[in-house]
């Protein structure tokens, strides 16, 4: 039991490693710096991706500031074990200074930004003037800026701010979110002018740690690593890239 828990441990930080290396490739010319990461549904493990990638960025010696943007169901102060007294909210209307809102965690070059509670009208916030103008305050500041945004199919919140960032990643966990739904999701996200750089596929079971990759073909079939390149992934959703996430011993759904 504890061999195979290592197993997984080693085999999400490899696939969270291997996102991280397909965002900063994505484009040389325009680097994705500012990244959305999102889901189709509920419960599909964003916040925890967003998280760990989060923590990866700053493994490798980046600064990264992780926005917590889903404003109706706040999860990510719980993940990081952390809860500031004031957020986006207070510094979007100059309550509070950006840099006394931000909290510094202990790992070095990882920081956070949470959201109050009960903020009113989110969307309208989203695409108002001031968030655009923080959004520019913050990627001058950091290396990276992760915005977790609630599910694409449950609020429009996700379309918005992915119009005003450099790309999005879209989180699909394995066996759980119907494709129609990822299509649509997808679409929604294309018709807002999203970057859409590729999917994780979340929450998948692993035999062992030879079985990072999976992909699906366009008739819905899974394929393992060497049944299939990795243009069957992109086939199936339309996307550059897609990555597989084993499931995590910590949990993944939130």
């Amino acid at each position: 039991m504890a061999r195979k828990k290592s197993q997984n441990q080693q085999a999400v930080q490899n696939s969270i490693k291997t996102l991280l290396a397909n965002i900063r490739f994505a484009s040389v010319d325009n680097p994705v710096r500012t990244l959305v990461v999102t889901s189709t549904v509920p419960n599909e493990g964003k916040s925890t991706i967003t998280a760990q990638l989060a923590q990866a960025i700053a493994a490798g010696g980046k600064s990264v500031l992780v926005v917590e943007c889903d404003m109706r169901k706040r999860s990510l102060a719980g993940i990081l074990n952390v809860h500031p007294e004031v957020g986006l909210h207070a510094v979007l209307a100059d309550e509070e200074p950006l840099n006394q809102a931000i909290v510094a965690l202990p790992q070095q070059g990882l920081y956070f930004l949470d959201a109050e509670p009960h903020i009113p009208n989110p969307p309208d916030l989203l695409s108002s003037k001031r968030f655009g103008r923080f959004i520019g305050m913050v990627s001058r500041e950091f290396d990276y800026v992760l915005f977790d945004t609630p599910p694409v199919g449950t609020f429009i919140d996700a379309a918005i701010l992915s119009s005003l960032v450099d790309g999005t990643v879209l989180v699909v966990r394995d066996n759980f979110t119907k494709r129609d739904q990822v299509r649509a999701a997808f679409e929604q996200l294309r018709k807002a002018d999203a970057n859409v750089i590729g999917a994780v596929l979340n929450d998948c079971e692993v035999e062992s740690s030879e079985y990072y990759y999976a992909y699906y073909n366009k008739d819905g079939k899974r394929m393992k690593h060497g049944d299939s390149s990795p243009a069957a992934a992109q086939d199936t959703f339309d996307m550059d890239s897609s990555i597989v996430v084993p499931q995590n011993p910590r949990g993944s759904r939130l």
